[in-house]
């Protein structure tokens, strides 16, 4: 027999979806059929599988060791050696570079610096990702074997380029609701980031954006295609300072599509500074000459929570910043009047 109780951590989800994490080996039929037979049982009492787990649940599952191992997948402790030593091992070169601005039981907020991707592209990638397991592992806060059933996640996606505040779940509470959060936008995250030319008034752009994956590239149109297969965007955008040949603006993503900031500013003739996908390379190359910029200067620096209700009222409405990267200090040239 294996008994398992369910910690703070992996509450909140359905019993079927945590017994497909259990036992990724197990199809579906197979899981309902033990459950009806009783061969799985929630706190001793028959399940359907369509009950929502709490903390101090117990799970007690009567399968055979070797049924059990087969189900779950062969074993942990193999598992465990590899994905440590080869995975999370790796971050450790970028983990001081990687800042905490806030966090509790259920979620992190960490300062991404540019040059790290927030998700794997490839297997061999090492992510923001893994970072955070390695974290927690370290610090006990969770086991291999809880990796099993919940693994903690970056909620939001920033370019590898792209630096600054990143969401991070710790539970399946705080994914829930930082989900919840960015899909009906009640969460605000603004940007600052520096464009060329100048920009002297606070307006709201809108428009069309279709991605083509092959090329991971964007394009923006002022209207809807006939095939409709493009995204609906709105940027909303406030100068802060004007520079000789640069605006340092602050950016509002109402919506949140891939390449969405750097592609719709480019399309408005302001692209930003070290952006060679969409912007100006020419100029582009005056600023890594002179100062080394070698990617765009576009960093998430603050976010606003909603009211928030039980568990997460030490974060309703609360709103966190991430400093700038100093190279947005280097590159200053404000603009002064003759």
């Amino acid at each position: 027999m294996y008994q398992k109780t369910i910690t703070g951590r992996e509450a909140g989800q359905r019993l079927d979806k945590y017994l497909h994490k259990l036992l990724p080996e197990a199809q579906s039929s197979f899981l309902y059929k033990m459950l009806r037979k009783k061969n799985i049982v929630l706190n001793d009492k028959k399940a359907d599988g369509s009950e929502k787990i709490a903390c101090g649940d117990v799970i007690s599952i009567y399968f055979s060791d070797e049924t059990l191992q087969k189900f779950m997948g062969g074993s942990p402790m193999a598992q465990t050696h590899t994905r440590t030593g080869q995975s999370y091992g790796l971050c450790m070169p970028f983990k001081d570079s990687v800042s905490v601005i806030y966090e509790n039981e259920h979620l992190l907020i960490a300062d991404k610096p540019a040059g790290v991707l927030t998700q794997k592209a490839e297997a061999s990638d090492v992510s923001l990702n893994d970072w955070l397991i390695a974290r927690l592992l370290t610090n006990g806060e969770i086991t291999q074997e809880d990796l099993r059933t919940f693994r903690p996640s970056a909620c939001n996606r920033l370019d590898r380029n792209t630096s600054g505040l990143v969401l991070c779940a710790k539970s399946v509470a705080g994914a829930q609701m930082l989900s919840d959060a960015l899909r009906i936008r009640s969460l605000h995250k603004f940007y600052r980031l520096y464009v060329k030319g100048r920009i002297d008034a606070e307006e709201t752009i809108e428009g069309f954006l279709q991605k083509d994956a092959k090329t991971n590239t964007v394009r923006i149109s002022k209207t809807a295609s006939a095939d409709a297969k493009e995204s609906f965007i709105q940027t909303r955008y406030l100068p802060i300072r004007q520079e000789k040949d640069k605006t340092l603006l602050e950016v509002e993503l109402i919506t949140g599509k891939s390449h969405q900031i750097r592609a719709h500013l480019a399309s408005i003739a302001h692209p930003l500074l070290g952006d060679y996908k969409y912007g100006d390379r020419a100029w582009n190359d005056t600023y890594k000459k002179a100062y080394g910029v070698t990617h765009q200067l576009l960093h998430a620096y603050k976010i606003v929570f909603p009211h928030l209700d039980a568990p997460f009222t030490d974060i309703s409405g609360m709103t966190f910043y991430a400093p700038l990267p100093a190279v947005f200090e280097t590159v200053s040239d404000p603009f002064v009047p003759s």
